[in-house]
């Protein structure tokens, strides 16, 4: 006995009758063998079902499947299908001791479902920990994880980090609201200025599942048709999503569908909002106490409860592209979660993409598109300057702003605010014919040609192939000229030319969401224009070249894309409503913003694409890394039989100190790509193979790393 027990003991004995009986019963149950702690060493299993099938999270490819473990006896009320769990991963195959394997790290995971008996033949390590009772993960969530993952060759945990979010326990212990009872049908409102667009309404209030893909008309009424078709499903006692590409699309969308519908009927998921905020209306969705849902891509998994609707605005942005492995699409998710869910289906925007008219070509979709004498009267007057009218301008040339400009902006500013949009800075230069500034591409590949150096012959920055008797296609010209680049500085000129009027900016340092009716001078970059009250009397869009002359098989559409966004918000032509374009008129997009017509620009880029095999009409898949890692990774893997392999090429080396791309090399660091590209329906194969090539390779421990990516956004 130590002396620190002997003092101790004394007490004991003189201590009262009733104090003596409960240090024995104490004494007594410390004698009893108990579990240790995060082992369950010596604990009792439970009796039912007494094995965990868990999803640990591990986002590594040769781990992702499900793993077996015990459910101790205390935990069974708890271990339930759906909850948070925390388990040892790594314990050592002959760390056996009292029938469990134990050692490893404490790692979290989901508990999938409890089984009778395990495939596994040897001793099952236990559940060290249920985190949570609350029932998280069910079959229908799990199901879209799975699908995401198998069409994007990603692992289903790292799936699952962005489908749920961090869990916060005092938002879990609080109870989520009632949920209120179905709101009346809403009338059909804006919703009449399309072609079936009342039918639609109608369809999404008595249950129906259409599926639309909508060309919205110009203005701001965008939010408030979008309101409706929520308000619509919720009437039919179902459920609704829609993902929008910013949190200033949501505030919009927010503010309709509360001046709609009220308070407490939706939630509003973005990922930057706080953790505890976050969660809480996560949960209240989870728990099926609100119905619809807006949000950013971070909502593109929201467990809506029946859900009814899915819908998704600007689906051209690229915000809508999840940078974080295996970098999903919200337009993808939703289109699966509309196979899955049997619901509708709504795809809108002001301008159209390729996957957009995709769907209306093959008739899975239909068009939602408003009369032409409808575009007219709500669109604004278009009008272009191309290089001839720039030649013929000399003091335009000298002040790099053509009088046209000028002229727009003199008039716009005696009713209201100009907008002025501005290209960002850091397009790298491709070739383009001198006479018509048709892009030069590969004869082979149709890729984008460049000029290594001065003298050098032309390269294909896709296949690699040497070029050396070019011309051009549409006017047979042999002289080729480096495209526009980058973003000229505007903003300073036009303070000096207008000093009486204010000039704001908007663009990656400070957005603006909204500017008011009084005249000024706004200068945004491409996606960071505010709303005007009222509108825009004008709006000029400069640096047309810096745009279209992008090395990206998107860059016209995109430009397009950019160009309608930014005329949207300008007044009607009947209002005054005017927009310059400094940009070639002959080219299709600039073409297209004239007519204010982008599903025809859209159906003419599918055509190309797939005479040529391009996506959407082929899946494709990039591959990045090191030139061995690549080239060893392209000789290990089983591609499909109708696999085609361009390249690989080097990537431009990301300078030290400059933000890296996803994809991108390492700074100062030497990678090529390849793109592997397979014919209509054998994406699903394609993916099979990248992944289980992935998978081996980080089973080997291999060091170098290599980049994979499905539908990679920019293929150059």
């Amino acid at each position: 006995m130590s002396s620190e027990n002997g003092p101790e003991q004394d007490g004991a004995q003189d201590a009262p009758p009733e104090q003596l009986a409960l240090i024995r019963e104490t004494v007594r149950q410390a004698k009893t063998p108990r579990a240790k702690p995060r082992t369950w060493r010596g604990a009792a299993l439970a009796k039912e079902l007494p094995v965990a099938r868990v999803l640990v999270d591990k986002g590594v490819l040769h781990l992702d499947r499900y793993f077996d473990y015990a459910v101790p006896e205390e935990l069974d009320a708890d271990a339930q299908p759906g909850v948070r769990v925390r388990v040892r991963f790594g314990a050592g195959r002959h760390r056996v001791r009292d029938g469990r394997r134990e050692g490893g790290g404490l790692i979290d995971g989901f508990l999938v479902e409890r089984l009778a008996e395990s495939d596994y033949a040897g001793p099952l390590a236990a559940l060290a920990q249920v985190v949570s009772p609350e029932r998280i993960l069910d079959e229908e969530l799990l199901g879209l994880v799975r699908a995401v993952a198998d069409r994007y060759a990603g692992s289903v945990a790292d799936v699952l980090q962005l489908a749920v979010p961090p869990r916060n326990a005092r938002a879990e212990k609080r109870a989520s609201p009632q949920p209120l009872p179905a709101p009346p049908v809403p009338e059909p409102g804006s919703w009449t200025r399309y072609e079936q667009g009342a039918e639609f309404v109608a369809a999404l209030a008595s249950g129906g599942a259409p599926r639309a893909v909508w060309n919205a008309l110009p203005g701001p009424q965008w939010t408030e048709e979008l309101a409706r078709a929520v308000a619509a499903t919720l009437a039919s006692g179902r459920g609704a999503l829609v993902v929008l590409p910013d949190g200033r699309a949501v505030a919009r969308a927010d503010a309709a569908l509360t001046a709609l519908l009220g308070e407490g009927r939706h939630a509003v998921l973005t990922a930057d909002a706080g953790p505890e905020k976050r969660y809480a209306q996560w949960l209240a969705v989870r728990r099926g106490a609100v119905r619809a849902v807006i949000g950013t891509r971070a909502a593109m998994f929201a467990p809506v409860r029946d859900l009814g609707l899915v819908a998704l605005w600007d689906d051209g942005d690229d915000s809508h592209s999840e940078p974080h492995a295996p970098q999903p699409h919200a337009r993808e998710v939703l289109l699966l979660r509309a196979a899955q869910d049997r619901c509708a289906f709504l795809l809108g925007g002001w301008s159209c993409t390729v996957e957009a008219a995709q769907l209306v070509e093959t008739g899975w979709a239909r068009p939602l598109v408003a009369a032409r004498e409808q575009v007219r009267a709500a669109a604004p007057l278009v009008r272009t300057v191309g290089d001839q009218d720039l030649a013929r301008d000399e003091a335009a040339r000298a002040a790099r702003l053509p009088t046209l400009a000028w002229q727009a902006v003199r008039d716009g500013l005696r009713h209201g605010p100009v907008l002025v949009q501005v290209p960002r800075r850091g397009y790298v230069p491709r070739m383009a014919c001198a006479a018509c500034r048709t892009p030069a591409r590969c004869r082979h590949c149709a890729g984008p040609l460049e000029g290594q150096e001065a003298g050098s012959a032309l390269r294909c920055g896709w296949c690699g192939r040497e070029e050396g008797a070019w011309h051009c296609p549409e006017c047979g010209a042999f002289r080729l000229r480096a495209q526009v680049v980058g973003a000229r500085r505007t903003a300073e000129e036009l303070g000096r030319a207008f000093p009486a009027v204010p000039v704001r900016t908007s663009g990656r340092e400070h957005v603006l969401a909204t500017v008011s009716e009084a005249p000024a001078l706004v200068v945004s970059t491409p996606g960071a224009e505010p709303v005007a009250e009222g509108g825009y009397a004008a709006a000029l869009l400069l640096d047309g070249w810096a745009m279209l002359g992008r090395p990206d098989l998107r860059a016209g559409e995109d430009a397009l894309r950019r160009w309608l966004a930014a005329a949207a918000l300008v007044r009607p032509q009947g209002a005054g409503g005017t927009v310059v374009a400094v940009a070639e008129p002959t080219l299709r997009p600039v073409q297209a913003l004239v007519r204010w017509d982008p599903v025809g620009h859209a159906l003419r880029e599918l055509a190309e694409r797939a005479e040529l095999g391009f996506p959407p009409v082929s899946r494709m898949a990039a591959v990045a890394g090191p030139p061995e890692a690549v080239t060893g990774f392209l000789d290990a893997v089983d591609l499909p039989r109708e696999a085609e392999v361009l390249g690989p090429v080097p990537l431009p080396v990301t300078a030290p100190g400059r933000p890296r791309r996803v994809g991108a090399p390492p700074p100062g660091e030497h990678w090529e790509r390849a793109l592997v590209r397979v014919p209509p329906g054998r994406g699903a194969a394609l993916a099979g193979a990248l992944k289980a090539a992935q998978a081996a390779r980080t089973a080997r421990g291999s060091d170098a790393a290599v980049w994979v990516r499905i539908d990679p956004p920019d293929i150059g």
